[in-house]
């Protein structure tokens, strides 16, 4: 054999190597993801569910199968799981404490969840915006300042507060948790229309649009898997999940004409102020409204 002769056939038997190897490897890696799909496949949910105590009757075909599409589409993002747990960290506290205050069940705050993946400056193609993700005219009527320069809808208190009256109003008319909540996301006077037009009274005998279906599931799919996260291989120790920041408030009853002179006066970032305030949406704010003041939440301690 020639050394020319030589040299092909030591790159083509380097190759052929190559390519067992790449092979040997590529089986490998699917290994896992043959093993997740086949337990995806043998999910089965279990005998009960509910939604803030109201039983979900899984013993209805539809329901079962509506219910199965959000839990295999939700269990596609391990990575949002994830988030939704260590955003919850920063966040849950605070809806609990207003849900028990108002004495409704903690499962409404699964609703933020699903609105806005609990991302407080969120916008949705219809103009919501915020954890709850209030429209301008809801926000408005639920006493919430939105204008050019401060948006409540991105400020967590507050509109935490109004969603929870939201929700309240809803439970008033339907007399069921399931029936406000999905008139939180089409609107209570619509809602109320269809259930008189087809002369039924659970959301579960109810034919609604698409989304607002849909929406009911993927909450209580989203409640499933989290309050189970650990059986599904995705719980997050509360050391790993984000904590509410630590601030002081400064109540200010004047315009600021320059937002981040202010801060530098105060001895902070403007960053820091735009960060703690996502209500704020320029960098000066006129007076407050009469009757009203300005809570800006700085960080406690000076960097």
């Amino acid at each position: 054999m020639s050394h020319g002769e030589h040299a092909l056939s030591m790159r083509w038997l380097a190759f052929l190597g190559s390519l067992v190897y790449c092979c040997a490897q590529s089986e490998l890696a699917e290994q896992p993801y043959r093993v997740k799909v086949s337990w995806l496949a043998q999910l089965r949910l279990p005998e009960t569910l509910d939604f803030c105590g109201e039983p979900i009757p899984l013993d209805l075909p539809e329901v079962r199968e509506a219910l199965e599409r959000e839990l295999l589409l939700l269990l596609q993002q391990p990575g949002q799981l994830v988030l939704y747990q260590k955003r919850a960290g920063r966040y849950f506290e605070l809806f609990e404490r207003f849900l028990r205050e108002a004495g409704m069940p903690l499962d409404l705050r699964y609703v933020a969840l699903a609105e806005s993946a609990l991302l407080p400056t969120v916008q949705s193609p219809k103009q919501a915006v915020g954890l709850w993700q209030f429209i301008p005219e809801t926000a408005r009527k639920m006493g919430l300042q939105v204008d050019e320069f401060v948006d409540e809808r991105r400020h967590p208190e507050r509109s935490t507060h109004a969603a929870v009256r939201y929700l309240q109003q809803g439970y008033q008319l339907f007399g069921s948790w399931t029936l406000a909540v999905a008139g939180y996301n089409m609107g209570h006077e619509n809602l109320q229309a269809q259930l008189r037009t087809q002369g039924v009274t659970s959301f579960y005998d109810a034919f609604l649009n698409e989304e607002t279906t849909r929406y009911i599931y993927r909450i209580a799919a989203i409640k499933h898997v989290l309050e189970n996260s650990a059986a599904y291989g995705l719980e997050v120790p509360s050391a790993l999940r984000y904590q509410p920041p630590r601030v002081r408030i400064l109540r200010w009853a004047e315009a600021i004409p320059d937002l981040i002179a202010w801060a530098r006066q105060q001895g902070i970032r403007y960053k820091d102020v735009r960060l703690l305030n996502p209500w704020i949406l320029q960098p000066r704010l006129p007076a407050p409204p009469p009757g009203k003041v300005y809570e800006i939440a700085v960080p406690e301690e000076l960097r």
